[in-house]
Formats: structure tokens, sequence, C-alpha cells
């Protein structure tokens, strides 16, 4: 077999072809980034203030990352590896979201009820949106209209206008939301209830829950493949899996201990899992739903957000 065909056929056996992990490391205050299609770490870079959220720019040359201690966002050149930017936000900097256009960086305050909008540009606070208590996790649907923001301690989520810089929308969802995803088409979005042990699927453009899903112990965050969601359940240890279309529970997989940010690749092929007190990432096959690897990364990692990169 030739050589260049060869290779060709080793990167499509690995399912996460040119994408990478960036992995917030709570307790050893750093960024892993893993090769996906290796399934191997390639740098370490030291961030600080217990690093909690991650938020990659669409187009892959950004990452941003919240620590709650440091009440700063620091900016990462994901080519580079290196830290290029930070900006002091103040409170409890915790959720994080890019515009799809790069141009406008939105951090959920957890103390003050409230979302920073940060100018990607000039790299400072320009505007605050005022949202339910205790936001966690944050998305932006794909035109960019909309900030959907997952307020614990309201048992909501509000649902903000971004070019009028105001709230249009609650929805009252299951109790004390976390992780909150939106479909590729901008119309549903999806949150993970720690406390009622369910997911909540909400109709973006009514702003009303239209179901319910029942899942594990602490669910954290939640991500789309294969018409199928996929759910880490933290206390379980596993990830469950439903059907989008019916809403109906398909399996639950065992992953790491206490799994926490999860996110698909770009091509849908595989689920990525952070798991907080095993130190690793999960990578699961999202049409085979079975375990295909694990990464060792830092330590206590949460990877809470949108920590895939494409990097072609």
């Amino acid at each position: 077999m030739p050589k260049v065909v060869f290779i060709a056929l080793l990167a499509s056996l690995s399912g996460a072809q040119a994408e990478e992990a960036f992995v917030t490391n709570q307790l050893s205050d750093d960024l892993t980034v893993v090769d996906l299609a290796t399934q191997k770490p390639v740098a370490t870079i030291p961030i600080g203030g217990k690093p909690a959220g991650i938020a990659v720019s669409h187009d892959g040359r950004f990452a941003y990352v919240t620590s709650p201690d440091a009440k700063a966002v620091t900016l990462v050149d994901a080519s580079a590896r290196k830290v290029v930017g930070r900006v002091e936000v103040g409170g409890g900097p915790l959720g994080i979201a890019v515009a799809p256009d790069g141009a406008t960086v939105y951090v959920a305050d957890w103390y003050a009820a409230a979302v920073r909008v940060i100018d990607a540009r000039e790299q400072r606070v320009v505007a605050s949106l005022a949202v339910g208590a205790s936001p966690s996790g944050l998305a932006v649907t794909p035109d960019g209209r909309l900030l959907l923001s997952a307020d614990r301690d309201d048992d909501s989520v509000s649902i903000s206008d971004i070019s009028a810089h105001e709230r249009r929308g609650v929805v009252k969802v299951g109790t004390r939301p976390f992780g909150v995803t939106i479909d590729a088409e901008g119309k549903r979005a999806y949150t993970a209830n720690v406390g009622s042990n369910d997911v909540s699927v909400i109709d973006i453009l009514t702003a009303h829950e239209i179901g319910r899903v029942h899942v594990g112990l602490r669910p954290y965050a939640v991500a789309l493949a294969q018409g199928r969601g996929f759910v880490t359940d933290q206390y379980d240890g596993k990830v469950s899996v439903f059907d989008l279309a019916t809403l109906q529970p398909v399996k639950r997989i065992t992953v790491g201990d206490y799994p926490e940010g999860i996110e698909a690749t770009a091509d849908g092929k595989r689920i990525v899992v952070a798991n907080w007190e095993s130190n690793t990432l999960t990578m699961i096959d999202a049409a085979e739903l079975n375990v295909v690897g694990e990464v060792k990364v830092g330590d206590g990692p949460r990877a809470f957000g949108a920590f895939l990169r494409r990097t072609e």
C-alpha cells in the first residue's frame, strides 16, 4: 500500500481528523492540548486562577479561558500554544461563549446575575447583560443573534437579544440547570439540570420547554451528534444517550470518574468527555456507542464549554 494512502486510511479510522481538545485543568491551573487523531497530549499551557470554562473561536485561532479565582479571562493563541492576553472581568467568571464571527466573547458572572460582553479585538469588557441568578453555561445561536444562559439558581434559561443587549425571554426548566447546548439549526436548546437529574428541551423561537429527558445523577452538560444527545452524569461516571426525535433513552456508557465537559467532534463521529476525578479524556464512538480511547490530561479537567478545535 502506498504511504500516502496508508496515512489517509489511519486518519479516517481515527474518526477525529485534524482536531484538538483544549482541556481546562482546574486543579493543576493549566490547559492541556490533545491531538484527537493520535489521542496524545501535545502541549501544556499555564493559565492560573483555577481555569474552568473554555470557548474556542469558530475559526480556531483563539481559545478563551475563564479563571474564577483570578476573576479573569485568558486569551490563548491556539496555534502558537501561548497566552497572548488577559481581561479582568471581576465577579465569578465561569461559562463562556464566542460569537460566530469571533468579534465578541460572552462570560457568565456567577455572582452578579449578569453576562459580561468582551470586545475580542480590544480585549476589554464593553457591556453587561442582565440574566438570572448564578448563570453558568452559555451558548450563542448559529446566526449570532441570540445568547442563551443557564441560570442555575433561578431554575431557568435566559434568552437574550445580542444586538439590543436585552433579555427577551425566560424559560423555566428543571432544577439547577448548568450546561446549555444549541443544535446546528438554532431551533432547539438542551440544558443539563444538575438538581433534577434530567435534560430540558427548549424551543428557542417560542421560548418554551417542550420536553424533559430523565438521565443519571448530577448531569453537567450535553453534546449532540448522530441524532442523539449525550449527557455527562457526574455522580454515576457515565454518559446517558437519548434519541433527539423521540426523547427516549438509548444507552448509558461508562466513562471516567466524575465526567463534566463533553463535546462532539466536527464530523459527529466522536464524543469527547473530560473526567474530573480520573484526570482523563474519554473518546466515544457516536454511532457504535462504545468507548474507543482514553487520554491522560492534567489535574481536575473540566473543559466546560466549546473545547474542540479544528486545525484545518
